[in-house]
């Protein structure tokens, strides 16, 4: 089982999409094991885009994800990093098709809803950032059974 940090970030939180975010989801058979609404401190900011320090658009994104709540979660499935990705869609909304949360709900690159791990280990090192191990709630899905071999 893979283990994806997803933030709705203060667009989706603002447009009231957490509720259709979580239930995509939950309807695609992924298990959430963490949540939480909140306004992101800088140093957690900084450490979650630690690739991004440098670049030029930084600044810009720091304040709009320190603009208003996000909503971050963990979630849990056999392929869970990809299986999320492709529920979000391409980063830039212009590329996402329809039918993906971005495809649907994004317009801008810059304000684009969510952020979803792109890899097993940023998801790893992402939920490292915003959760301890106490915050995660492991448990056994009933329909685990019907989803997976």
């Amino acid at each position: 089982m893979e283990r994806s940090f997803v933030m709705i970030k203060p667009d989706g939180v603002q447009r009231g999409l957490i509720g259709e975010i979580i239930s995509r989801f939950e309807r695609k058979g992924l298990k959430m094991l963490a949540a939480r609404f909140e306004c992101l401190p800088e140093d957690r900011v900084a450490a979650q885009y630690n690739e991004h320090l440098e670049k030029p658009f930084f600044p810009g994104l720091k304040t709009y994800i320190m603009s208003g709540p996000v909503f971050l979660m963990v979630w849990e499935g056999k392929n869970a990093v990809g299986i999320i990705r492709s529920l979000v869609g391409a980063t830039n909304p212009v590329e996402a098709v329809p039918g993906t949360i971005r495809g649907d709900f994004a317009v801008d690159i810059g304000r684009n809803v969510i952020h979803a791990s792109d890899s097993p280990a940023s998801g790893e090192r992402e939920i490292a950032i915003h959760f301890g191990s106490d915050d995660l709630v492991a448990y056994s899905g009933i329909a685990e059974s019907m989803l997976y071999e």
